[in-house]
Order: structure tokens, then sequence, then C-alpha cells
């Protein structure tokens, strides 16, 4: 069974690193090592907590031929002689060199979470360094920067949190990992949609059942895509979008621009926001081929247009994307939680953590897209998601809500029985 960790860069965040021209450097040796006297007190926390505890940390000079390997080994050892920590891993790597471990890359993340049975998605990482906080975001973890100022850029990619210490850092991850998410109480007596705190959104391009679905008061919102519209026939993209808004009655609206270039990604967007100011364009988080979408995304949000950033699946994306939504009217962040349950991934402790980065900018709300089934809509109120989307076959599942299940199973039993003798089986 996997477990999550805590990363833990070494110098400046377990030690003191040598400093020159306001830059971090390691020790010259062992007997130049001295761990920060809150290290012991943060290290032994976590252990207690449950977690794994690995250092990953970067060695250039080692590739430099200015400290021999055996020296950075002699170090690590002595480390681990006064932390009980599991591991040490090593980049001793330089710049150029052809390498997947060198931070910000996250192969030492990667690597200690196969040593050692670590799930990524549980995980954080610590670190002062804009590489650490972009190795641990690409890993998937959630990370805790140590700004101690270094002569050096920030981290491009917004930390999780900040902390003053390692121990500050560990108090704040027990208490994040440890918050209790309220658990689904499956019993008829338990299940209410009353009690749902989540917004129900409608997906889909029909335009019958979105007016059907526009009369019921549970219904907060609307979304729809390219691909669901052309399910539906549609081929008159500004037609059928109008139509759609008039129907809704003012609630939030999310249509989709189907450009794969910056440039007429912006201009369909202006025209689609120009249509009412419920709409929210939907952006992708990337084009075809991978390029990020954050330069259409920030300059959206300058201008005040509302977006929806959809198709994220991992954590980092959506540590990414919010940095992009500073100072929006509102936005939705739409990860495709059904598709990630797909690959079978949990998504639950993923989603979690998600509406929590969400929570750091205003007016940015997650959405739990891509559901496959009721259930998810607890499990994304039991997160805290703010929004989960859903088509019309899961919302005609509504009824069902509390039903009482002796009942269900008798129904399913007289279901069997009616086709058996409607298809006039004998044996």
């Amino acid at each position: 069974m996997t477990r999550p960790a805590v990363f833990l860069d070494r110098d400046g965040v377990l030690n003191e690193p040598v400093v020159r021209d306001g830059r971090p450097h390691p020790p010259a040796d062992a007997s130049a090592l001295i761990v920060y006297e809150e290290a012991a007190e943060a290290v032994r926390a976590l252990r207690e907590a449950g977690f794994a505890l690995v250092v990953v940390t970067n060695q250039p000079d080692v590739a430099r031929g200015t400290t021999p390997r055996a020296v950075v080994d002699a170090i690590n050892a002595r480390l681990r002689e006064q932390l009980p920590l599991d591991d040490v891993l090593v980049c001793p790597h330089d710049d150029g060199d052809r390498c997947d471990c060198r931070k910000p890359l996250p192969g030492l993340m990667t690597r200690g979470a196969r040593l050692h049975d670590i799930d990524l998605a549980r995980s954080y990482l610590v670190g002062d360094r804009w590489r650490d906080v972009e190795a641990g975001a690409a890993a998937g973890c959630r990370t805790v920067f140590i700004d101690r100022s270094w002569a050096e850029r920030p981290p491009s990619t917004m930390p999780t949190a900040r902390a003053a210490s390692v121990l500050e850092a560990a108090r704040w991850i027990i208490a994040d990992s440890g918050s209790t998410m309220q658990q689904l109480d499956a019993s008829p007596e338990t299940v209410s949609l009353d009690a749902l705190r989540v917004k129900l959104f409608a997906d889909g391009a029909d335009l019958d059942g979105i007016a059907k679905l526009a009369a019921n008061p549970r219904i907060a919102g609307f979304t729809t895509n390219p691909t669901l519209m052309r399910k539906a026939g549609i081929t008159d993209y500004e037609t059928f979008g109008r139509r759609a808004l008039e129907i809704v009655g003012g609630r939030p609206l999310s249509y989709e621009v189907f450009a794969d270039d910056a440039a007429e990604m912006l201009r369909q967007a202006r025209k689609l926001a120009g249509w009412g100011d419920n709409v929210y364009v939907k952006i992708p988080v990337s084009d075809t081929q991978g390029n990020r979408t954050d330069d259409v995304v920030r300059e959206l949000t300058r201008d005040g247009i509302k977006v929806n950033v959809t198709a994220l699946m991992t954590e980092a994306q959506v540590v990414r994307v919010v940095d992009t939504l500073q100072g929006t009217r509102g936005a939705y962040v739409s990860v495709f939680a059904g598709r990630v349950a797909d690959t079978g991934r949990d998504p639950v402790p993923m989603m979690k953590r998600s509406a929590t980065v969400c929570e750091t900018v205003p007016n940015v709300e997650l959405i739990w897209a891509s559901p496959r089934e009721l259930l998810n809509v607890f499990q994304a109120d039991a997160a805290g998601v703010h929004v989960i989307t859903a088509t019309h076959d899961i919302l005609a599942k509504l009824e069902l809500v509390g039903k009482d299940l002796d009942e269900y199973s008798l129904d399913t039993v007289k279901m069997f029985h009616c086709d058996a003798a409607g298809a006039g089986f004998t044996l």
C-alpha cells in the first residue's frame, strides 16, 4: 500500500548553507554540517504523522569536479545520523547534463516514489529555492516554500504554502493533511440533496434538455463544449449560443473556444464574452501541441473577461493555472476528475487539495468535471469542491437520492422478472 511522503531539500531547509553572493551552497564536508535546531522536531513530528521522509538534493559540484561524490555521501551519512530520514536522494548533475533528476525536474521525487511506495498525490515538498517548488509541483506534490530571499528568481509556480522554517512547514503539513474530510454515509437516512453545498451545473448541448433543466432550481449553471455540440448536431455556434443564453436566464454558462493558437483563442474569447456578462469563456489548459495557455488566460483575466480553464488533470496544473487568475472578476478551474478516475487513480484527495489552492485567489472556483456517476456529486461536496458539472443522464438520477434501498432492491428484482417474461425465455 502506498503512503504519503514529505520530500525535503537539504541545504537551507534541514541544515545551514554556506552563503556566497547571496546564494546558498553546501557545507565543505561532513564536519562542517550544522543541522538547524528545529529540524529534529520537524522531522520527528512528520514521522509521527505517518509520512515517509526523503531528502532530495541537487549537488552539481560533483559534475563540476569541485566536490567528490564521496564528500557528498559523507555529509548525507552525517545528516542521517542526526535525523531519522528514510532516504537521501542526490542529483550529481549540472545544468546542461541530460538527466531527469536535477530539480526543477521531478525525477528525484518519482524515483523516491518507486523506491518507497509513495503516493505523490498525497505528498509534499519543502524547499527554499525556485527549483524545489517547481520540481515538487511537476511531481504532483503540494509544495511549501521557505523564502530565505536568496539572490535568485522566485518560483514561477505558486507554492501551495509558505513558511519561515522547516518546523513551521511541518506544522502546516500536519494540519493540512489532517483536516478531516466529511465522509459520505451511504444510508438512506443521511443522503440528502438539501445538505449539499456543491453547486450543480448541467453539461450539455440539447436546447430542449437545457430548457427542462433550467426549470429546476437546483441547477445553478450550465456548461457545454464542442464535442457535446457536435453530438447534438449543432452547426451554427452563435445561434445556439445566444439561444441557450436566453433559456438559462442569467445563470453562468461556459462556452469554449475551438482555436489552437493564442491569437485566435483571444479573438474568439472576446467575441464569446461579448454575448453576455454571465458567459465564462472556456480556455483549454494547453493547445494540441501541449503548449501552455497561461499567457492567454492572464490577458483575458487582465481584460476583465471571466474564464473557465478546462481539461486539467494534475495538481501541478491547478497550482499553475490559479496563479494566472490573480485579480479575476470570476473564474472556474475545471479538473476532469472523472477522467482521472478512469486511469485507476482516486481523484478525491487531489480534488480536496485543489479546492484549497483555488481558495487562495478570490473569485476562483473549482469544478469537478466529467463525473461518471451520481455518487461523484456527494464526493465533490465532501471534498469542498465548489461546482460539479453533470450530463443530463446523471442529473436524471437525482430523483433516486435517498430512495429506500429495500424498495430499490425489490424494484430491481421486478425489472429482471418482467424483462425475462417479456423476452419469452424458456428453459
